[in-house]
């Protein structure tokens, strides 16, 4: 006789196996959390891959904000649903590999609680200035920061973003002395330096561009490895002389451990799809973001890799919050 433990076992394995075993996966409508409130950036692209999969997965895909906690409890949510494919996480990467270091208690393990199913794409970050502030190239504001005793500000939608982050890299790999200014929103932000209250404001290429175009702002760099499609005649902080230095923020598609691989990969063959259709790849681009189609490996690899890469200047930055 086989033991009931050993038979409960058998059958919570089987729960994942029971949508797609005969091919059925997904036969039921597929939800997609988005760890923020509507409307931003994140939470649009989101809605453009949502509404593409739900075409090809031939069952909707409904998309469900959970914010709070910078992210951390809509994706705490996925963390511990079950592994059978039908609920999913945007994953943004202020939330999985920067919060992990800033947060005391993090309610998940980024690299253990999720199977990557694909990056989205990557959203361009810039550093945009005031059209009366002096400084035009980043060589001027890197040595006007070091000159000045007080530093020079910066703002950004808020402590621990990308954007923070990015500034205090900067900060490590140059020696300049930008000074975080938070703000509770990147419209905070870009509203006090239209108003010249601010020198400068490090934020989404998406955030900036129209106003950058009306000659509202000027373009400092933008600090991609390589130049925006959306902005090609700005820099990139790598042109401008800061060797090997690269900030960006990324969006992709997160499902819970343990998910089937069947359908891991059947998700990322929809995505990869989408991500290169023309007119995703267009709607994406006018929310500042670069479609990248790839493997759930090479996305899970970005993580482990981000994870390193921003917990020494998280450290060194002193940011922390309970």
């Amino acid at each position: 006789m086989i033991p009931k433990r050993l038979l409960a076992t058998l059958a919570a394995l089987a729960i994942p196996l029971a949508g797609w075993a005969q091919g059925t996966w997904p036969d039921r409508p597929v939800k997609l959390i988005v760890p923020f409130a509507p409307g931003g950036v994140t939470d649009t692209s989101g809605r453009v891959i949502a509404e593409g999969l739900s075409r090809r997965l031939g069952q909707q895909v409904i998309v469900e904000n959970k914010p709070g906690a910078s992210g951390n409890i809509g994706t705490q949510s996925v963390a511990i649903a079950p592994p059978d494919g039908y609920t999913l996480v945007l994953a943004f990467d202020g939330t999985m590999v920067i919060n992990p270091h800033v947060f005391a208690n993090i309610p998940f393990d980024t690299l253990k609680d999720f199977a990557p199913v694909g990056k989205i794409g990557d959203a361009t970050l810039i550093l945009v200035s005031h059209p009366a502030f002096p400084g035009k190239t980043l060589k001027d504001v890197i040595d006007m920061s070091k000159k000045d005793p007080k530093g020079l500000s910066y703002g950004t939608s808020g402590i621990g973003g990308t954007p923070h982050i990015a500034g205090e890299l900067l900060n490590m790999k140059t020696g300049s002395k930008l000074v975080h200014v938070p703000y509770k929103g990147g419209g905070q932000a870009m509203s006090d330096a239209l108003g010249g209250n601010i020198p400068l404001v490090y934020t989404a290429v998406a955030g900036a561009i129209k106003h950058v175009e009306a000659g509202k702002l000027h373009a400092v760099a933008v600090s991609s490895r390589t130049r925006s499609p959306s902005m090609p005649n700005t820099p990139t902080f790598i042109e401008a002389g800061v060797a090997d230095f690269e900030a960006s923020s990324w969006v992709g598609i997160l499902a819970p451990a343990k998910t089937p691989r069947p359908v891991i990969d059947r998700l990322n063959k929809e995505m990869n799809a989408l991500l290169t259709s023309p007119e995703v790849v267009e709607r994406l681009a006018k929310l500042g973001i670069v479609a990248t189609p790839g493997t759930p490996e090479q996305f899970g690899e970005q993580m482990k890799a981000d994870l390193a890469k921003y917990g020494p200047v998280v450290k060194a930055a002193g940011i922390k919050t309970e």
